[in-house]
């Protein structure tokens, strides 16, 4: 990971914060919202993590640009004499080897450290300065929050600024916004007609007694009207807006984006309109609604629903705080609850994705220990996307492979460079965090393994780990219940000894769409409680330990929820429990049968025969696989 420097380019914007009267600037990584938003006219959030080559598209790379940080998850702040990068526990060690002189790096979540919002205020609190954002990459609750803070301790105010700085600063060498054909996704695949989906929403919508829903998010869009697109790397989604009202739904897109086929699949359900033309049809529509109602109170009028994470400049549009109604988008919840159709295929895809992984690691192995061959992380991750690549339905990776060595192991979510990057130490740890779309599912896999011997501390952590992912996936819990309840199951056996890891242990994954979406998520964001999960929802169970310049270690299986069987049913409430659809054999090497209780051995046995029964028919003629297979799959 190398500095980028940024000294030319802070002088370059503050020289444009003082032209646009504004002392202090900041900018939030657009990965760092629930799912995918796009450029900056979408705020992306990121459930845990979004891919990182997100970055290297058109606007989303500006956090990237500006200070040098390559991670899916940060908020700079600049002032006329300093610069300041917020960033949580995943991104710790990376931010420090990536970050240059002219920046300090705000730990988020360490005693004593300030967040970002305190950050700005605090350098703002005293001479009344202002604040300076781009309104389409901040939502309206996180701005209205925001000016409240800065007006207590002082400040002028938190002013709009609809030309993104940093966008300016990077100037005529920006990368244009991707433009990348849309394809329908069948119904065999997506188990639901769009116009199903449109109308279970306008009974959502009366509900709420609003006027029309604003759609931003890029993966809700797609999910709505069965369409997959490819502008963002990793993720099957496509530059757009959309509006829903009771009796119409326009998709705002690059026409020359739809093929032949998507546009006789929307027929006339659907206007199409330019993507551009957005905001300035949302005001009309806004508009023409208000005159429609004049003789009404304000209190009383129709209101726009919008989701809780749409930018402050779709608000405004729509006429602000008035005229707008914010909730969890029903899209996004409709969404996380997979039906019959999705979740069969996420079994189907899991099961050639195991394939795949044990046909990794069986010639990674071989590669290593047998041949003594020299292989680095980035050659390694190449050949698991081969493998992969010849598997049905493949359509490409879920995100970039996490190929690590070593110390590399530590760093949450290291991203490997082609050309300077680690050689694999067969006597070292090695984890691979790794996933794939295809056309009936994602996969989201991370298995650590050591081709050596390794130490008993190596063992003793990697076991933990285990123990709790299976606490984790044993679970068992009343309907109503959330993530947030459920993640020290997962942390359980760690805490016991002292340790812990600086990350969520679950994110929902999307069917055919972004490998982390929310609302849902397993974690101790207070986000989380928030939202109960449901069956249909499907997400990872993950938890890990890391020795920031030794190794790490990270256990991953997608889980879905279901319903569950139990003596008793108190209060009437169904109980649910977790059934997982990953199917690669945990590392034989670094589990410390000691440590295993009985029930957990069990449920290694069964597990580690389950996956030898559903992937074996993949490795006709492929004796180096079937050996590794039946090896790690042996019974405790």
């Amino acid at each position: 990971m190398e500095k980028v420097h940024t000294t030319e380019r802070l002088t370059r914007l503050r020289e444009l914060m003082k032209k646009n009267k504004v002392d202090i600037y900041s900018m939030t990584s657009y990965l760092q919202k629930t799912a995918i938003n796009q450029n900056t006219s979408h705020p992306l959030t990121h459930g845990e993590v979004v891919a990182l080559p997100i970055l290297l598209l058109s606007r989303s790379l500006l956090l990237a640009f500006i200070s040098g940080f390559s991670g899916s998850a940060g908020t700079a702040v600049i002032t006329e004499e300093k610069a300041s990068l917020a960033t949580d526990g995943r991104y710790f060690n990376q931010a420090e080897k990536q970050l240059d002189d002219n920046w300090s790096l705000l730990k988020q979540g360490l005693q004593d450290v300030l967040t970002w919002q305190e950050c700005r205020t605090a350098e703002q609190s005293e001479g009344g300065k202002t604040v300076g954002v781009d309104p389409t990459v901040i939502t309206a609750p996180e701005a209205r929050k925001l000016t409240e803070k800065i007006k207590k301790k002082g400040g002028a105010d938190l002013k709009a600024i609809k030309e993104n700085l940093v966008d300016d600063v990077w100037g005529k060498d920006k990368p244009a916004r991707p433009s990348e054909k849309v394809q329908v996704l069948s119904t065999d695949y997506a188990g639901k007609k769009f116009q199903e989906k449109i109308d279970d929403l306008r009974k959502e919508l009366e509900k709420k007694k609003c006027v029309g829903f604003v759609i931003s998010m890029l993966d809700e869009i797609a999910w709505l009207f069965n369409l997959r697109g490819s502008d963002i790397p990793f993720n099957p989604v496509f530059f757009s807006y959309a509006v829903v009202t009771p009796k119409d739904a326009t998709i705002y897109v690059n026409k020359g984006q739809l093929t032949k086929e998507a546009s006789t699949h929307l027929g006339e359900a659907v206007t199409i309109k330019p993507y551009e033309e957005i905001f300035a049809d949302i005001e009309a529509l806004s508009s023409s609604s208000t005159t429609n109602h004049e003789s009404e109170s304000n209190s009383s009028k129709p209101k726009f629903l919008i989701s809780t994470k749409a930018s402050w400049a779709l608000s405004q549009s729509l006429g602000g705080e008035e005229r707008v109604e914010e909730a969890r988008s029903p899209v996004g919840d409709s969404k996380a609850v997979k039906n019959e159709t999705e979740m069969q295929g996420m079994r189907n895809c899991h099961i050639r994705d195991g394939a795949a992984l044990i046909e990794y690691f069986a010639w990674l192995e071989e590669q290593l220990v047998v041949k003594k061959a020299t292989v680095d992380e980035v050659a390694a991750a190449d050949k698991l996307e081969k493998i992969r690549s010849k598997l049905d339905k493949f359509v490409g990776l879920s995100f970039p492979t996490i190929s690590s060595t070593g110390p590399n192991a530590a760093v949450i979510h290291y991203m490997p460079e082609r050309g300077n990057c680690s050689v694999i130490d067969p006597a070292a740890v090695y984890l691979c965090d790794s996933g794939a779309q295809f056309l009936d599912g994602t996969t989201d896999t991370t298995r650590t393994l050591h081709f050596g011997e390794p130490t008993e501390l190596e063992r003793k952590a990697y076991t933990l780990v285990l123990k709790g992912n299976i606490a984790l996936e044993l679970a068992k819990f009343p309907k109503g219940t959330s993530g947030y309840a459920l993640d020290t199951l997962a942390r359980q056996y760690l805490w016991t000894q002292g340790l812990d890891y600086r990350h969520g242990t679950g994110h929902g994954v999307g069917s055919y769409l972004n490998v982390h979406e929310g609302p849902i998520g397993i974690g101790t964001r207070i986000q989380y409680s928030e939202v109960s999960l449901s069956v249909g929802n499907v997400l990872s169970d993950e938890p890990g330990y890391y020795e920031d310049g030794n190794f790490g270690i990270r256990i991953e299986n997608v889980v879905m929820v279901r319903e569950t069987e139990t003596e008793h049913r108190f209060g009437d409430k169904p109980f649910l429990g977790f059934e997982h659809v990953t199917l690669v054999p945990m590392c034989r090497k670094l589990i410390d049968e000691s440590l295993l209780e009985e029930r957990e051995r069990n449920w290694l046995n069964a597990y580690h025969e389950e996956v030898r029964e559903k992937t074996k028919g993949f490795f006709k003629g492929d004796e180096r696989s079937v050996k590794w297979l039946e090896r790690e799959t042996q019974p405790y």
